[in-house]
């Protein structure tokens, strides 16, 4: 086995079926000894094959041959290629140069094709080929010549006009432009989305320049803004701070609080901080923020609004044990199928997840797997604390604030890796190297047995495929984690790290919403929030709708004749029939748990087949009802949603929170239809969190060990 550590572009699996259809390889299966791939007995199938090779065989006689090898996968992530011909699609449909200068990317990512041109592709590129799969007519299955054109989706903000607008472009032809080759593109349509702000601008890869939350240019901008503006200098100087370069300004998103904040403007309300020492590259310039002061700024025209100095509150003390030098911390069954993609605004995305049953041939779980959006409340009502309420993945975006992950610190064993292409604000392409890592490791036992009549006794060892990408967002670290286990079993894991957001205490004062952790320092509590989207396809082959989820609850049984030792208990089902009966909270009292069925498949044992949500710790909102932050976020007041599959209910709190009015938009209204479960294209929908009281050895780093929790796992049953 190879041990170096490898590279792939782009982000994602290419099975040797899959190289054998893009290279054009032909066979006719009859015999299972000429099957490299499956080593099976399939019935006699026509795969894809040179076009001179068939001329003359009649077995293809009414079958349309791929002429032309596809090259990638219809879920592959767009290429740096294909997102330099999208943006300069779009930037040359400008009607004027002066609205094409305007235009800032915020994100170019694939357009998802439907799902059976999905589950066509599949056919070809994932073994074993799925003769089923493809579209059939009375002469037997017809082999399309190519499939359908990729097109890309664009985010495009206009500093001009400061408004948003949606574009999707058809990439038809796109070559290398290090081979001379020529770069087109056909707008499909655009449209402006009215009343909204996008998330903020794609990161810079140079993350030592960027703290995560804005392109480094803008970033830069509105830091420089704040800086210059005399009456901040002012206020700095009242603080005993002459130097700006010790100054440090992040550009928070404002939220919705009031109509103040409507999506008229484009705004920040920065946070302040100031570090100690302007040539120490390891400073935690985040232990010492800087409060009493409010600034607004307008980002469409770069230009401080708002401004007062409030209230003059001590920096906290210097401290060098605050940084985060490094410090001795020593302390005395079955196989996969999935596409792995790199999305700039959800991070890692899984498609295509299905397993290979010995019996059964290829069994899908999911079409597509995501965190599609992280809500982190604060609980302390002091100004500007109050007002910490950041959507990590739709103001912002998971992806693109990734890291380029190294091998002995991030990861460890062998690895495989993936780069990741975005775009940044003003449409260039940006690589993160390593962005995903994928590799396999050992997880203790997985089954174990010692039979005492005849001492014998076997142990199999627990295999896990793991896949992950961490990502920054300012002060916090995230790392999110897929495993996938040889029982059919599918976790998702969360790390929060990092640093703590903290506030300034003034001399001999202490704060009921937080824990102080040094002199003049304290940390506020608060809440972080995730949403898992799974769009389920338990056993359903493509186009077929056979799913429901079942809510199973233990209850405990009446004393009386059935239960004469008050001992007994039962596990009930219930079958949620419709989007508002299917709102769900966790109940570990009760174990309850939620089960996806398919409703045409049994088991061996003559049960539906299914597999089954396995909540971990979790919470909700410890906010009233009238908090702010839940008008966006209305989707964490239940744990569990299900709604029919529905191709553009995307995002539990709807595509543009950042600063948005509408109340309850995204997962809250759309369930208000209330459409039918019984039977249908199920999502499942879980949001899950953690309560975060911090404590004194949080600090100076965000205690990881703490708060690496188990999100959730799906079983099969």
């Amino acid at each position: 086995m190879a041990t170096a550590q490898e590279k792939a572009t782009p982000t994602s699996f290419a099975s040797a079926a899959g190289k054998a259809a893009a290279d054009g390889v032909l066979q006719s299966w009859t015999d299972p000894s000429q099957d490299p791939i499956t080593k099976r007995s399939p019935a006699p199938v026509s795969l894809i094959l040179p076009v001179s090779s068939l001329s003359s065989d009649p077995n293809t006689k009414g079958i349309t041959i791929m002429t032309r090898a596809q090259t990638c996968h219809p879920l592959d992530p767009l290429t740096a290629a294909e997102i330099s011909v999208a943006v300069a699609t779009v930037r040359a449909a400008g009607a004027t140069p002066e609205v094409r200068d305007s235009m800032r990317f915020v994100e170019v990512v694939l357009l998802e094709p439907v799902k059976h041109v999905v589950a066509l592709a599949d056919a070809y590129f994932f073994p074993p080929f799925q003769p089923s799969l493809l579209p059939r007519t009375k002469g037997g299955p017809v082999i399309p010549t190519k499939l359908p054109p990729r097109r890309a989706r664009l985010v495009v903000y206009s500093k001009r006009s400061n408004e948003t607008s949606i574009w999707i472009v058809e990439l038809s032809e796109v070559r290398a432009t290090t081979r001379g080759g020529h770069h087109r593109g056909k707008v499909i349509s655009s449209e402006v989305v009215p009343n909204v702000q996008p998330p903020n601008a794609p990161v810079s890869n140079d993350h030592s320049s960027c703290m995560g939350y804005m392109d480094a240019v803008e970033y830069a901008e509105c830091e420089a803004v704040v800086k210059d503006f005399p009456p901040f200098r002012e206020a700095m100087k009242k603080r005993g701070i002459d130097d700006m370069d010790l100054v440090m300004v992040d550009p928070w998103c404002a939220g919705y609080h009031s109509d103040s904040d409507a999506p008229s403007r484009r705004l920040a309300k920065p946070l302040i901080f100031c570090r100690t020492e302007s040539d120490c590259p390891m400073e935690n310039g985040y232990a010492r923020p800087v409060e009493g002061i409010h600034v607004l700024v307008d980002m469409q025209n770069m230009v401080v609004i708002e401004f007062e100095d409030r209230k003059l509150i001590p920096l906290p003390p210097a401290d060098p044990l605050r940084n985060y030098t490094s410090v001795d911390t020593s302390l005395n069954g079955r196989s996969g199928i999935f596409v792995l993609v790199s999305h700039p605004g959800k991070g890692l995305v899984i498609y295509s997840v299905a397993y290979v049953d010995d019996g059964r041939g290829r069994r899908p779980v999911a079409h597509r797997l995501s965190f599609v959006e992280m809500v982190v409340p604060y609980g302390d009502p002091n100004d500007p604390h109050y007002r910490k309420n950041a959507f990590d993945a739709g103001e912002d975006g998971l992806g693109k604030n990734a890291h380029s992950l190294k091998k002995g610190c991030d990861c460890l064993g062998y690895i495989k890796y993936f780069d990741a292409h975005f775009t940044n604000f003003t449409g260039g392409v940006e690589t993160i190297e390593n962005c995903v890592c994928l590799h396999e490791e050992d997880h203790g036992i997985l089954w174990k047995h010692q039979d005492w009549r005849t001492g014998l006794a076997e142990v199999r060892r627990s295999r896990r495929l793991s896949v992950s990408f961490v990502c920054t967002v300012a002060n916090y670290e995230y790392g999110f984690f897929w495993h996938f286990y040889q029982d059919g079993k599918i976790e998702a894991e969360v790390k929060l790290t990092g640093i703590l957001s903290l506030g300034a205490l003034p001399p001999g004062e202490t704060r009921k919403y937080g824990t102080t952790i040094a002199p003049g320092l304290y940390a506020p509590v608060h809440q972080h929030f995730f949403v898992a989207r799974m769009d389920m396809a338990v056993d359903c082959r493509p186009g077929e709708t056979f799913n429901q989820v079942v809510e199973v609850n233990v209850k405990i049984e009446e004393p009386g004749k059935d239960n004469v030792h008050n001992n007994a208990f039962y596990a009930e089902e219930e079958l949620l029939r419709s989007e508002l009966q299917a709102m769900r909270d966790c109940n570990p009292l009760s174990a309850r748990h939620w089960i996806i069925r398919n409703t045409r498949t049994v088991n061996r044992s003559g049960q539906l087949t299914g597999y089954k949500l396995m909540p971990g710790s979790n919470c909700l909102p410890l906010a009233g009802s009238e908090a702010k932050f839940l008008r966006r976020a209305a989707f964490l007041k239940h744990n569990v949603w299900v709604t029919p599959y529905a191709r553009d209910e995307m995002y539990p709190g709807g595509e543009f929170p950042n600063q948005n009015p509408r109340v309850g938009e995204g997962l809250a209204t759309w369930v208000k239809q209330n459409r039918s479960l019984e039977e249908t294209d199920i999502v499942l929908w879980y949001v899950f969190g953690v309560t975060h009281i911090p404590r004194l050895e949080d600090w100076p780093c965000h205690a990881g060990g703490s708060n690496w929790f188990h999100a959730y796992a799906i079983r099969v049953l």
